[in-house]
């Protein structure tokens, strides 16, 4: 299934209604870091987004040490931003805010 890439215009508009979140320098990717108190609450986070991730059958790019969750989102499908992004960003921040 195809997907559409957004807009520059649409990604900015969408980037102001998330928290913490960023686009990269050549507007392919929306980024965030994640810090939890431990290793266990990262972890605990992580797992819940791989389940959603898995639902929406669209999954990020992440690196974990310790307690810090660094985040991109893109869909390779596209070579840039789609809702699948901003969707699943918006349910990294719920997951996250559940725990912090």
């Amino acid at each position: 299934m195809t997907v559409a890439k957004l807009e520059d215009d649409d990604v900015s508009a969408r980037l102001t209604r998330l928290e913490g979140w960023t686009c990269s320098d050549d507007r392919r990717k929306i980024v965030r870091t994640f810090t939890f108190r431990d290793f266990n609450e990262a972890f605990g986070f992580m797992t819940r987004v791989a389940i959603k991730a898995e639902k929406l059958d669209h999954h990020p790019e992440w690196f974990n040490v310790y307690k810090t969750v660094k985040v991109e989102l893109t869909t390779h499908d596209a070579d840039g931003l789609t809702d699948r992004d901003f969707k699943l960003a918006a349910f990294m921040d719920e997951a996250a805010g559940s725990i912090q």
